[in-house]
């Protein structure tokens, strides 16, 4: 896999919209300007808005193709050393017929984003770089009152760092707090309540090592079977991290999606598996249930360790997980170790 450079202060950051563009409706553009300024304030960032990222929802939804462009012309840019993508959305997918993954490959630099993101990062992981799942515009920096701690911890970490090995810990706190995104609730903060459970190992033992690999599993079904999936080979050896969005799909979704990752020949070939804290802690035991229906009742994997209630994807806080980097999973300590670092 291909490390892009590490960010440093002074570093230009490009934002695009590659899938709901209501980072530029007139009732949303000051969740940019609260992103735009922690950008600069807290990390040192130039912010670089693409020339389609704040047009608006409609006009977004109308141009897969500008909004692919934009993603191009980011990547080809020389002066943008990273892009951070407005917010998920449900129709990445569109783009697909207008990306070059050469023009990736050829231009790596730190890309981020999660939920319909993944799309985008299943887009890097072919073409060979090393991407980032992790905070976006319109959520994390521009989070009312102030970024959660563990989260601006992670971005500095993660993305400015210098390591050779890194102890993804878990969050010590939670928020189940829904604040609508109006004007006039900017100045209100998240409570934060805290999270005794940390990692919950909820199946297999032992300590295993892979590549990580994975995403938003409400994404899965739009990407199976295009050119981008990932292979059975580039599973092969893989922890595969999952979360769900905030449309907190049913659990026989969940079910349904693993044994379609069982038919493919998926969960017999990868090391490990981590489970995102579910949005609001909905569905919380379902979700677990159904994963271990699936993979200890039926599939006999029982030895696979499972980790769960990891933060990443859409609880609150969230982390950062880069894609294709060795990572450890030790079962009886309980810790996820990256085992190299995801920049150079």
């Amino acid at each position: 896999m291909i490390k892009p450079k590490r960010l440093k202060k002074g570093d230009k950051v490009a934002i695009v919209s590659l899938s709901w563009g209501g980072l530029g409706d007139d009732a949303l553009i000051h969740k940019f300007y609260i992103a735009k300024q922690r950008l600069e304030n807290d990390f040192g960032l130039e912010v670089v808005v693409m020339p389609h990222a704040l047009k608006g929802s409609e006009f977004v939804a109308n141009h897969p193709e500008l909004r692919a462009k934009d993603l191009m012309d980011a990547f080809e840019d020389k002066s943008i050393d990273g892009i951070f993508c407005a917010i998920g959305g449900d129709d990445t997918i569109r783009t697909l017929p207008f990306i070059d993954l050469d023009i990736i490959r050829n231009n790596p630099k730190v890309f981020m984003g999660y939920s319909d993101t993944t799309t985008n990062h299943f887009m890097m992981f072919k073409a060979g770089l090393v991407s980032f799942y992790g905070p976006s515009i319109m959520c994390e920096f521009g989070e009312y009152v102030k970024m959660f701690d563990y989260t601006s911890s992670a971005v500095h970490d993660i993305l400015f760092g210098e390591w050779d090995k890194y102890a993804l810990k878990p969050s010590p706190v939670w928020s189940d707090d829904y604040i609508s995104w109006e004007e006039s609730n900017m100045n209100t903060p998240s409570t934060l309540k805290e999270d005794p459970k940390g990692y919950e190992v909820i199946s297999g033992s032992g300590i295993v090592r892979g590549h990580l690999l994975g995403g938003c599993i409400d994404v899965f079904p739009m990407v199976v079977g295009t050119s981008i999936w990932p292979t059975i080979e580039e599973w092969q050896g893989a922890i595969m991290f999952i979360e769900t969005s905030e449309d907190k799909p049913l659990p026989d979704i969940i079910k349904w999606t693993f044994r379609n990752l069982a038919a493919q020949g998926i969960l017999s070939v990868i090391k490990g598996i981590i489970v995102g804290k579910p949005q609001g802690e909905v569905y919380y035991e379902e979700y677990k249930k159904a994963i271990k229906q699936v993979v200890c009742n039926e599939e006999h994997l029982d030895d696979l360790p499972i980790f769960y209630n990891a933060n990443f994807g859409h609880a609150k806080p969230i982390g950062i997980i880069p894609y294709g980097i060795m990572t450890e999973l030790n079962s009886e300590e309980r810790t996820i170790t990256f085992l190299e670092r995801a920049t150079t």
